[in-house]
């Protein structure tokens, strides 16, 4: 049997009947913030946060299902939108290529973007490349390994330890498609319809090895070879680096897909803001590693670092999609760019909010001469709005620098 609970990101929280088994399990994972209903034994209390999405739960033994949907505030087409721009500025990936607006919920429309843009990449066939290949032959085909041939077969002369690189089709671009096509269909809320075409995409790439789990993703360079997979493989790599783990605790099966609002805006602003600064002569780096102490021992990486062109920082900036107050310490977002400034000699430091997460202010700190500015983006708008908003705040940093 299968029960589905519907949570909206950063809304109140929700008591819902949960086993107590399942209940720790989300907890521990964190998925959602999950705590027992203190007034009802055997419900509790689930408070979805910046995490968007759909994760499937099984109970083992009891044969039943449940399906956690974390709804984002926003359109998904926005959501999208953000994305997209994250992935290709250019906007070429999504003209004609996605289109969600048949799809008012976020797991079919993701689905049906990855299979459209897997499928734009095999249009021509898989691609094909060289890959070293290491085995025990019977012919000699390329370089013998003379060390393996003594060391496995004692002087004998066959079978011979060769390596050799083989035209195929199994290289990192195909093997990272054929994950990302597997994961989506074990993922809860994909359409009949969309498992159907990723069926016929995982036909196409029959020949290609399937992933271990666990293991890092093959690498793969970005090349005119494999142009034509550059947007799959950016929709992949997100696939496959925001699946839910599929095993938890007491033998809990797991299969789900979770965008993480606070990663998206992050890149979203991080990349539109260098986007706007480009042809100033300026260059915009992203998580730079800086230091606070002489020692080198504590680390700081802003979100981005602006140069200039003789490579002096002039302006740094953290995108934030809602204002961290930890108990105690309700400011920790200043406290963390008075540190960028102090560290990088700069007078002024900018933290961009989504709007209704902070206001539109600025603070100068007492005996140190900083500005923090607090810039509030409002995604509650067309996209020719949002990217004018970040035009504009680039436009201040560079005024300020």
């Amino acid at each position: 049997m299968t029960y589905v609970v519907e949570l909206v990101e950063h809304a109140p929280p929700v008591s819902v009947p949960l086993p107590d088994a399942l209940g720790r399990a989300i907890a521990g994972l964190g998925i959602v913030d999950a705590v027992p209903d203190a007034c009802d034994p055997g419900r509790w209390s689930l408070r979805a946060g910046s995490k968007v999405g759909a994760v499937a739960v099984t109970v083992p033994g009891h044969g039943e299902t449940y399906t956690l949907r974390i709804v984002p505030k926003m359109p998904v087409a926005r959501l999208f939108f953000l994305l997209g721009h994250s992935l290709d500025p250019a906007g070429s990936w999504r003209d004609g290529e996605v289109d969600v607006a048949e799809d008012e919920d976020l797991m079919p429309a993701f689905a049906h973007a990855v299979e459209r843009q897997i499928d734009r990449a095999l249009r021509q066939g898989p691609l094909q490349g060289y890959r070293v290949t290491e085995e025990s032959s019977p012919l000699v085909r390329g370089r013998i390994r003379e060390a393996e041939q003594i060391r496995r077969r004692f002087g004998a002369t066959l079978p011979v330890e060769v390596r050799y690189d083989e035209f195929t089709v199994d290289i990192a671009e195909n093997r990272i498609l054929r994950a990302a096509v597997e994961r989506l269909l074990r993922l809860p809320g994909v359409p009949r319809e969309v498992r159907r075409r990723l069926l016929r995409q995982r036909s196409r790439l029959a020949d290609v090895a399937t992933l271990v789990l666990g293991r890092p993703l093959p690498e793969w360079r970005p090349s005119r070879l494999n142009a034509r997979y550059h947007h799959a493989l950016g929709l992949a790599h997100i696939v496959l680096e925001n699946a839910s783990p599929e095993h938890g605790p007491g033998g809990l099966r797991i299969d789900g897909f979770l965008f993480d609002m606070n990663k998206l805006f992050e890149d979203f602003v991080t990349v539109a803001l260098r986007e706007a600064l480009r042809g100033t002569g300026h260059v915009a780096r992203f998580q730079d590693l800086h230091h606070l102490d002489h020692a080198r021992v504590v680390r700081l990486r802003p979100d981005l670092v602006l140069y200039t062109p003789d490579g002096r920082p002039c302006a740094v900036a953290d995108a934030k999609y809602k204002a961290e107050k930890p108990r105690g310490y309700p400011e920790a977002d200043l406290y963390q760019m008075l540190a960028y400034c102090t560290a990088l000699g700069l007078r002024d430091g900018h933290l961009v909010y989504a709007k209704g997460s902070a206001e539109h202010t600025a603070h100068r700190v007492r005996h140190a001469g900083i500005v923090l500015h607090q810039h509030a983006v409002d995604l509650d708008q067309a996209a020719e709005g949002l990217l004018a908003d970040v035009k504009r705040l680039a436009n201040r940093m560079l005024s300020l620098a």
